[in-house]
């Protein structure tokens, strides 16, 4: 979710601002320090590992802060079912202070509890409980998460899922700050951070979240006059989670692709963004990478993993949205670094022979590497659908145009359909690319870097404004902070003829071919909460895609 917040140290343009930002700004000022920090006088427990993955076999360091003095531990595999592993009872509780700087340069805490995963367990997520029990006898619990990968190498028959875990790194506001919000330049400050570390726990309900917790989409439609609303922000606030939980993460997203396909008798390797980072050669096992539900933040070597991969024959399934900012990893993978908006103004890249690096939009003449060549759909086309401002009364479907494209057979889908609305498939946050339309069909017009081949298969509206109606009672979650970005530094001018002819588009279902290898990319964050409600043209559609890239034509 590409939200604009308040300008750090006033680096940004004077025209990224306005009436309708301001009163975006207002809607984060009642939230300011909203974050998970430890509190010392609590009783509490936080754990994290110092890697978000691991090959099957090694051993796996914990490092947990808690003011019990006992706590136990738990692990479990969490895919088709709920699969335990390891148990332990009784074990010693230490506290251990947490810096301030927590969010941007980690934890610094010690070991606490080592386990040795088996060598022959199985490749996926990994949940570690930690339990401890107040003296009433009520049990208080933190969640954290490794990933376990294959220790053998694989025949071309099987999926590589490679998780989006750069995007939960981004949202995760524990210890203080995130590349959205926070107190990272002091505790009366709201200002993103452009450096987090990897080296603390994830935020609450990023891992794991009680069943009925809200999505970003509005279920129903507001009637005429209502304000917009932000279901998530607000269960949230009232039930003690991450303000950034439906955003971003195991449990809002990924996780229901992998309940999904387990279930199905899809064979799943898992592995995360920062392997295809540090070992590209990871891909060439597998007939088929696919990539679920909010993947916004990716490196350039990611991006070359993927590009590759696909030139040598691999097939890509994407069924997910909202890729736009280019990150950069520390060497020892610790930490990531994303300017985003203030890229241009903050980032030592900007003017060296380096600056097609510089960690802000793909979009971004910096950069010049829309994400259309890699995906072929772009993350800044026209982003928002179906919550707040943001045409809060579509349909949350998609609308069909080539039904007799190979990846909607047998579905008895025609022309025109409209699918996928019940479970709200299409929204928040899609992608798309600049088209026309030719004898009623959809066709790209190449002016933003799509591919040759690619080709529209369904789309609905989305827009880069949330629209101000002046409702009573209305604050606005973002208004059009995106909108002047994009015209400022995407289009060189923010001026109501540029808005004009950016602020409305439509997110995008599309698939193309390059090399030996072909992408699909459903352009929608929310096409996993069909999986998740079994929503019977959703489901159909994905064991198409996946059955033709690991089997062959249909």
């Amino acid at each position: 979710m590409s939200l604009v917040l308040k300008d750090p140290k006033d680096a940004r343009p004077k025209t990224y601002t306005s009436a309708n930002q301001s009163r975006g700004q207002r809607f984060h000022a009642l939230h300011q320090n909203w974050y998970e920090f430890p509190d010392h006088e609590a009783l509490e427990i936080w754990c994290y590992t110092g890697q978000t993955s691991y090959t099957a076999g090694d051993s796996i360091d914990f490092y947990i802060s808690t003011s019990a003095a006992q706590y136990r531990m738990e692990i479990y595999r969490d895919g088709a079912r709920e699969e335990p592993v390891y148990r332990a009872e009784g074990l010693v509780g230490e506290y251990q202070p947490t810096p301030k700087d927590a969010s941007v340069n980690g934890c610094g805490w010690s070991v606490s509890h080592r386990w040795q995963s088996p060598k022959d367990a199985t490749s996926g997520v990994y949940i570690v409980l930690c339990t401890i029990t107040d003296e009433s006898g009520v049990e208080r619990e933190h969640q954290h998460l490794f990933v376990l990968k294959n220790s053998a190498h694989r025949p071309r028959n099987k999926i590589l899922f490679v998780l989006a875990t750069t995007t939960w790194q981004a949202y995760n506001n524990w210890g203080g700050s995130n590349h959205y919000e926070g107190n990272c330049q002091g505790e009366d400050d709201n200002v993103m951070s452009p450096i987090l570390s990897t080296q603390r726990p994830w935020a609450k309900g990023q891992v794991w979240l009680p069943i009925g917790a809200p999505r970003v989409p509005i279920e129903l439609p507001p009637e005429m006059g209502a304000i917009p609303r932000y279901p998530p922000v607000e269960w949230a606030y009232l039930h003690g989670y991450g303000k950034y939980y439906s955003a971003s993460g195991w449990a809002s997203f990924d996780r229901h692709f992998a309940r999904w396909a387990e279930q199905n008798g899809y064979a799943l390797d898992y592995a995360c963004q920062e392997d295809l980072h540090f070992n590209p050669e990871i891909l060439k096992h597998y007939a088929c990478v696919v990539v679920v539900g909010h993947d916004e933040y990716w490196t350039a070597e990611m991006r070359d993993a993927i590009d590759n991969y696909v030139d040598g024959g691999g097939n890509v399934a994407r069924f997910g949205a909202n890729f736009i900012w280019q990150v950069r990893l520390s060497e020892d993978g610790q930490s990531q670094t994303c300017y985003k908006y203030f890229a241009e103004q903050q980032d030592p890249l900007v003017g060296t022979d380096q600056q097609h690096r510089t960690a802000t939009a793909w979009e971004s003449p910096l950069v010049d590497r829309p994400g259309a060549s890699t995906f072929g759909l772009n993350g800044f086309h026209c982003v928002y659908s179906g919550f707040g401002g943001w045409n809060p009364r579509n349909s949350g479907g998609y609308i069909v145009y080539r039904n007799k494209h190979w990846v909607f057979k047998d579905t008895d889908l025609y022309f025109g359909d409209t699918f996928g609305s019940e479970a709200k498939v299409f929204g928040y946050e899609v992608d798309g690319v600049d088209f026309t339309f030719k004898n009623g069909l959809p066709y790209p017009t190449f002016s933003d870097g799509a591919p040759e081949t690619l080709e529209i298969l369904a789309l609905n509206a989305s827009g880069l404004e949330e629209e101000d109606h002046g409702n009573k009672g209305a604050v606005l979650y973002a208004a059009d902070g995106d909108l002047a970005f994009k015209a400022e530094a995407l289009c060189g001018e923010d001026s109501p003829e540029v808005r004009e002819k950016i602020q409305y588009g439509a997110g995008q279902m599309a698939v193309f071919s390059r090399g030996g290898g072909t992408v699909f990319n459903a352009g929608s964050c929310e096409w996993i909460n069909g999986l998740r409600l079994r929503e019977p043209f959703t489901e159909k559609i994905t064991h198409n895609v996946l059955q033709r890239f690991i089997e062959g034509p249909l």
